[in-house]
């Protein structure tokens, strides 16, 4: 029975109205349920689901683009992974890494989405085949190249490739065979959340619960008065934007209220807070200027376009092709970085870098939609129908 379906049926008064009510609202539920398109992603039904949500795919793109542009561009010279340098793009597209902070912003507007009135299990069993399948792949195909290919500069160990087969090798102490991986442990965490919240059924009392509460924690944590281990489940790092993700699902599902828009408020004040102290970490490692202010306004304005999609002010768009694209954003994170940098590596005096660079960046863009079409796809529309 669909969360929508229980609140009827308890406002109802007297025995003899209840239960047809209730056994009208299970119909249409199960109705809904049973004309639930089929053929997409959950990711991609949100786009076709109408206009206004193809700017989410839009957001995913140029989210991807700046990761990209941050490894190729920028960190990989800086970090002596790549041989490449580009000064004047590297100026830009040093602050390419929010794009990871967008995806987080924009994860948790989507997953409370999808998975509303869904049990634990359907939800987990979604989520696994959605990041699961593609992350084997790339997670494959990165430790051959590397091995092959990386002149051993990428070492690759039978232990740390079982252990990163798990998603869970942070708790062993096995490094991610690409560092860029670390973004699905975040993601990890998130989803056991959504799950022990589906667990007592979702309402909107109830995740507002959760999002205050974890918001609270965060605040207690970030005052060093709780234990590190806690920061396990909590991933105080970025959990502002999953929370402010949740509340913005909200809004766009019921209408906006002061505590959703008080919540999303206090999140974008820890985001920019944690974003400029981050941003100093940033220079420092990369012994290079990026300014607290340029992150700050990059911040807020994920925020503020987050909330326009919420509050259906975007305009809308034709989301299918746009969609599709989209959906290969999550093997083009995967799969990026340490062969893009294998391949400056091998390449780099051989071609003109600016030719490499489009070469490559379109060989890795193939290469997920592949991944994507091949694997991804097929197998996340199996998890839904079970």
């Amino acid at each position: 029975m669909s969360v929508l379906a229980r609140s009827v049926g308890s406002s109802t008064v007297g025995p003899t109205r209840s239960a047809p009510v209730r056994s009208a609202s299970r119909s249409r539920a199960q109705g809904a349920r049973r004309r639930r398109p089929t053929g997409a992603s959950e990711d991609h039904r949100d786009s076709q689901s109408g206009g206004r949500l193809a700017v989410l795919d839009l957001l995913r793109l140029c989210g991807a683009g700046a990761v990209l542009g941050h490894a190729y561009l920028f960190s990989g010279y800086a970090e002596v992974k790549s041989t490449l340098g580009f000064a004047l793009p590297g100026a830009v597209f040093r602050y390419g890494y929010l794009g990871a902070d967008l995806f987080f912003l924009i994860s948790g507007f989507v997953v409370l989405r999808t998975a509303w009135n869904r049990t634990p299990g359907s939800f987990l069993r979604s989520r696994i085949t959605r990041i699961v399948p593609a992350y084997w792949v790339v997670l494959s195909l990165t430790a051959v190249v590397s091995v092959l290919f990386g002149a051993g500069r990428y070492p690759v160990s039978g232990l740390q490739y079982v252990a990163n087969l798990t998603l869970l090798n942070p708790l062993v102490n096995q490094p991610n065979i690409d560092p860029g991986y670390w973004t699905l442990f975040a993601e990890v965490r998130f989803y056991l959340i959504i799950a022990i919240l589906l667990f007592f059924v979702a309402t909107p009392r109830r995740v507002g619960i959760v999002a205050w509460s974890w918001l609270g924690l965060t605040a207690i944590y970030e005052t060093g008065l709780l234990p590190t281990q806690v920061d396990l489940l909590l991933n105080t790092r970025y959990s502002h934007y999953f929370i402010a993700g949740m509340a913005l699902a909200m809004i766009h599902r019921f209408g906006p209220s002061r505590s959703w828009l008080a919540l999303i408020a206090l999140c974008q004040l820890n985001a920019l807070y944690r974003g400029v102290q981050y941003a100093e970490i940033l220079g420092e490692r990369y012994r290079a200027e990026i300014h607290g202010g340029v992150v700050a306004g990059l911040i807020a304005l994920m925020f503020w376009l987050l909330l326009a999609v919420a509050l259906n002010l975007t305009p809308a768009t034709a989301g299918r092709r746009l969609g599709g694209l989209a959906a290969a954003t999550y093997p083009l994170s995967l799969i990026h970085g340490q062969l893009g940098f294998i391949v400056f590596q091998r390449l780099g005096d051989r071609f003109n870098k600016y030719l490499l660079l489009v070469g490559t960046t379109l060989a890795m863009v193939l290469t997920a939609y592949l991944i994507q079409r091949i694997f991804e796809r097929p197998l996340s529309r199996q998890g839904r129908h079970r």
